[in-house]
């Protein structure tokens, strides 16, 4: 045989080969392709039949049912820092009863369930093997009463609103009137710790147009507060009191707003100013 003809004949078995291996690939490959599908069936199947779920949730009874013998089973439910928390509210939120397997208690949902609570500010969870179910709670604390719709509800120092429920034993809590009131009320509280001799003459507090405050005195009196330096303007009013006793005499509305002057006005109408922290200026004396 010739040179030419042995590597034709070579060439030819070689792409004999190579078509061979390229059938014997796919036919692999078709096969792979197939199980995976019977496979994906299966499962899709499975799942929108119900059986995977069906068989999961045996499963899973079958495992809380038998941890249940062995003594895993809530026998005690401990709480802390309940004040205010509504007794059913929690126990509906933990769902759960003693006897009941401790295994099937979610502590992260439990957790997100009671953050939920408006008195709930945050709650620690816990699972304590083999029956306990721990649960601590850090309230929010009673601060002001908004009023809002005409109607009052209890507020945080951060504004969030707690109840509208029950709110006799709040009474003597400060009344704050405006859509902003509740976020603006803590700074203006704390100014008015600083001036005792104002703040417990002081029953409700109004936001002005989102900018400023008039105060309502118990005595039926309103004071006008500056949109700025709020504190030197308490402070110029408290010293006058402790001078005159400006907040206990029978006035009809305390204007502050003007650094330097303290403009009082009189039940039968009369006007009268004062230079702040010093004696009246001439005039009618009240």
């Amino acid at each position: 045989m010739s040179l030419t003809g042995t590597r034709r004949s070579t060439i030819l078995k070689r792409r004999s080969g190579g078509a061979e291996r390229l059938i014997l690939f796919i036919k692999r490959f078709g096969i792979l392709l197939a199980v995976i599908a019977v496979i994906l069936w299966v499962g899709a199947w499975l799942v929108m039949s119900g059986v995977a779920e069906r068989t999961r949730m045996g499963i899973e009874s079958s495992f809380l049912q038998t941890t249940k013998g062995w003594g895993f089973k809530v026998d005690n439910i401990l709480v802390d820092g309940r004040s205010y928390t509504d007794a059913d509210t929690l126990k509906a939120m933990i769902n759960m009863e003693k006897g009941d397997p401790i295994f099937a208690f979610r502590p992260a949902e439990a957790k997100a369930m009671l953050e939920k609570i408006s008195w709930v500010k945050s709650a620690q969870v816990e699972r304590r093997l083999p029956d306990t179910i721990y649960i601590k709670l850090t309230e929010r604390e009673p601060f002001a009463l908004w009023q809002r719709n005409k109607k009052l509800v209890l507020i945080d120092k951060e504004g969030a609103v707690l109840s509208d429920r029950d709110l006799g034993k709040f009474s003597k809590l400060m009344i704050v009137v405006g859509n902003e009131a509740p976020q603006r009320a803590a700074e203006l509280l704390s100014m008015l710790d600083a001036e005792p001799s104002i703040r417990e003459r002081v029953e409700a507090a109004t936001l002005i147009a989102g900018r400023r405050w008039d105060l309502k005195l118990k005595s039926g009196a309103d004071v006008k507060l500056p949109e700025k330096e709020l504190g030197l303007a308490l402070r110029r009013l408290a010293v006058n009191h402790e001078e005159e006793a400006l907040l206990d005499k029978d006035v009809l509305s305390i204007d502050v707003r003007e650094e330097g002057r303290i403009t009082v006005r009189t039940k039968p109408g009369a006007a009268q100013d004062y230079n702040a922290g010093s004696t009246p200026a001439a005039g009618k004396p009240i």
